[in-house]
């Protein structure tokens, strides 16, 4: 088939050329949106507390919309006394909400009431002022609004010593976002020339080194586009477009390594053209298909945890991924048939090795190991369980505001926020009381009632917003009938601008806000959220629907939700694994073997993690975010990549231990050969790996920060103490066992020889 598929691309080849430079256009010109197209959201679990809590309170409220603001003024020539600073806030509040993008629905606080109550909206230092504001545009298109606006408002009242801040969730993805997209752009500066050093090392050549990105440009690029028109009619991630370019630039670069290679080294060994590409289809071809496909099933398992954010990462993993394969076995082979012998044009000094002979070293250590395995396994599974350690005290949960920069506007308006009105402001809590029948006709109030001292009175809690003293005015013994049309008429005006921000219009659903005492994501917040849930379920209110929700509340049921999964996707992923290997190697202990050191590996990782980023012991030198816990995703991403990367490599090593096997070697000597032909192909390839991801690690935001590392952390393992120390004392421990399968012999009848050289990855 691969001789019948590159007479074909002979055949065809400038009808092929034009569909595929045809085919990148449109998709680098579908592309372009993609960043604007990209959502902030994705945390919301279906059904959950925090998303029920967010649906009842998107319509029917006079001051809030699909999407809020808070409007942050600090005044740094005038305080609340001086009649400028009232001026001067309601000049800011009458442009923001009179910006027809905004789609304002209406606004409560400083510059809507009475000087008697606007006391709650003015900060301590009396220079900060707060008015809520509400938006009819959703989510994903106040992200994208919002933070032109911020910026057309610092630029335009900084010089006036005002600080204006849009303090939303929309504000703080958007401003995500555009760090996303810088810390991309760095993150493409540093990993190209890199990339192409290390390529030029490892081929030799010029023209082999840049002919690798072949497959990266068309991965990518097709990918990007995609998901642009995908994220036109489905929510995807602000996060998809950083991880699917580092996957992407990862693994493509690795197959184009193993397809040009075998394609350089069949040209030295005398073969035509068509000749080394069908020998290279054959064998590198068919393992870089495998190996894709281990990627793809293994990455599969993440669309089980019903997160958005997750399954948008996990689909951008997969398309890139498909797309890596694809331009491997189909688009690089037609450049290197067109390229013909120019692929060596640009040779460095000195003599590329022929592949007999580089893997001479390799093959003195895996000797020299295995002359004492059990001294050498030992060693190295402590080392290993001894970075694992910190992982057992490993958190997670979803980002805030301190993922922003503090130079950034919408930082400094959420630190004003926690300074001058508390550390809580910034993030409510939310108690949503839904009820079957209008407040005014409900015949026991006394639950609603009651229910705010008691909210008040748990641990953390710093102040309870509500409208019942509002509606106390009115009447103190049946404050709900203050609701009633006639009632709610006579209400001062301060009182009822205060009710219609609580109470809903159909006066069914009502609103309290809960201040606490630290981030949306610390642990005091966390309790907080497990406390109050516990009180409403406790309660005795039949016809009322009481849910908890906010930032916390958000984080909490992400986790929960990854967490309940969590055993589904670990089940799946290894059982898709296990059969793969199974099948390709006949062995039932070998898949064993692997993902008991897959998940040794992965433990390690998950250590320096928590090293780095949780007891930032090392955050700070080395110039990463110090955050006190890893983003949700991070540790179930790992997982699904990790396995997925390190069967690769197992793969590649076992199939050429088992061709050395079933060639008449012995264990020992097999596994040697197998080592020691493939080490040099695999520690390039890792070499290549931990370059594109370290270079994320250090240049994007919290969660690609701590993804990046952890994966070049992965590799670098998994490359070094895994498949040089760990495989082959194992191995050689293990002796005929290795091929072990029920019914048949370890050792096949020896096969004719056709003078092909054994088919090696």
């Amino acid at each position: 088939m691969s001789e019948r598929l590159i007479r074909a691309m002979t055949r065809f080849r400038w009808p092929l050329l034009a569909l595929w430079l045809v085919a990148l256009v449109a998709a680098g010109a579908a592309a372009l949106p993609l960043a604007e197209r990209l959502s902030g959201g994705g945390w919301y679990v279906p059904g959950s507390g925090s998303q029920q809590a967010v649906a009842a309170t998107r319509s029917g409220f006079a001051d809030r919309g699909a999407s809020d603001l808070t409007l942050v003024v600090r005044d740094e020539r005038h305080t609340a006394a001086d009649p400028a600073f009232a001026q001067r806030v309601h000049q800011v509040t009458e442009r923001v909400t009179g910006d027809k993008r905004l789609r304002t629905v209406g606004s409560y606080g400083w510059a809507g009431l009475s000087p008697a109550a606007r006391g709650t909206f003015l900060g301590k230092d009396r220079h900060t002022a707060i008015t809520l504001v509400g938006l009819k545009l959703d989510d994903g298109t106040a992200r994208r609004v919002l933070p032109d606006v911020q910026r057309e408002l610092d630029h335009r009242y900084a010089p006036q010593g005002l600080r204006v801040s849009l303090v939303s969730g929309g504000t703080l993805w958007g401003e995500i976002n555009t760090l996303s997209q810088h810390g991309l752009q760095k993150a493409e500066l540093i990993t190209f020339p890199l990339l192409l050093v290390i390529l030029l090392l490892l081929y030799r050549g010029v023209a082999a080194a840049v002919v690798s990105f072949v497959v990266s440009a068309t991965a990518i690029v097709l990918t990007l586009g995609l998901m642009s028109l995908l994220a036109r009619h489905f929510e995807l991630s602000v996060f998809v477009e950083n991880a699917a370019t580092m996957i992407g630039l990862g693994v493509s670069v690795d197959y184009s390594l193993f397809v040009i290679s075998r394609y350089v080294d069949e040209l030295a060994r005398g073969r035509d053209h068509d000749a080394a590409l069908a020998v290279t289809l054959r064998t590198s071809g068919r393992t870089v298909v495998f190996s894709g496909l281990i990627v793809v099933l293994a990455m599969s398992s993440l669309f089980l945890v019903d997160l958005n954010v997750i399954q948008s990462i996990a689909l951008g993993i997969v398309v890139v991924v498909a797309f890596a394969v694809l331009a491997s076995v189909a688009v690089l082979p037609l450049v290197l048939r067109l390229l013909g012998d120019r692929i060596l044009w640009g040779r460095l000094p000195g003599r590329r090795r022929p592949a007999g002979e580089r893997g001479h070293r390799w093959r003195q250590a895996a000797r020299q190991i295995m002359r004492r395995p059990v001294l050498f396994l030992t060693t190295a599974v402590i080392a290993m369980a001894a970075l694992a350690a910190p992982s057992l005290s490993l958190r997670t949960f979803t980002p805030d505001a301190r993922i922003v920069p503090g130079s950034s506007p919408v930082r400094q308006g959420f630190d004003a926020m926690r300074e001058q009105f508390g550390p809580g402001t910034a993030s409510p809590h939310q108690v949503v009381i839904t009820s079957r029948t209008p407040l005014t006709a409900s015949p026991d109030a006394g639950p609603i009632l009651a229910l705010p001292g008691r909210l008040a009175a748990l641990p953390h809690v710093t102040a309870v917003n509500s409208p019942l003293d509002a509606l106390r005015t009115a009447g103190p013994g049946r404050p709900f009938a203050a609701l009633e049309p006639a009632a709610f008429a006579r209400l001062p005006g301060d009182a009822r601008a205060t009710v219609d921000h609580f109470v809903s219009a159909d006066r069914r659903t009502l609103v309290l806000e809960v201040i606490g005492d630290d981030y949306a994501s610390a642990a005091h917040s966390r309790a907080l959220v497990a406390s109050m849930r516990s009180l409403v379920r406790n309660l005795d209110a039949p016809g009322l629907r009481i849910v908890v929700g906010g930032e916390s509340a958000e984080g909490v049921d992400a986790n929960a939700a990854i967490e309940d999964r969590l055993p589904a996707v670990v089940l799946v992923m290894l059982a898709v694994i296990y059969l793969l290997l199974l099948v390709t190697f006949r062995s039932v202990l070998l898949p064993v073997k692997a993902i008991l050191i897959n998940l040794l590996s992965l433990g390690a990782t998950y250590g320096v993690l928590v090293l780095v980023f949780q007891h930032t012991a090392l955050a700070g030198p080395l110039g990463l975010t110090e955050f006190g816990y890893l983003q949700n995703f991070v540790p179930v991403l790992l997982l699904a990549i990790l396995f997925s990367l390190s069967t690769d490599y197992e793969v590649f090593l076992l199939h050429r231990i088992r061709e050395e096997f079933d060639g008449g070697a012995d264990n020992t000597t097999s596994v040697a050969g197998g080592l020691a032909r493939t080490a040099p192909l695999i520690s390039g390839a890792a070499l290549l790996m931990v370059a594109v991801f370290g270079a994320f690690a250090f240049t994007g935001i919290m969660p690609i920060q701590q993804l990046g590392l952890g994966l070049a952390v992965a590799i670098a393992l998994d490359a070094t103490v895994i498949r040089l120390v760990v495989v082959p004392a194992a191995m050689q421990l293990m002796g005929d066992w290795n091929w072990w399968l029920p019914g048949r012999s370890s050792r096949p009848a020896p096969a004719v020889r056709t003078g092909e050289p054994a088919a090696r990855p």
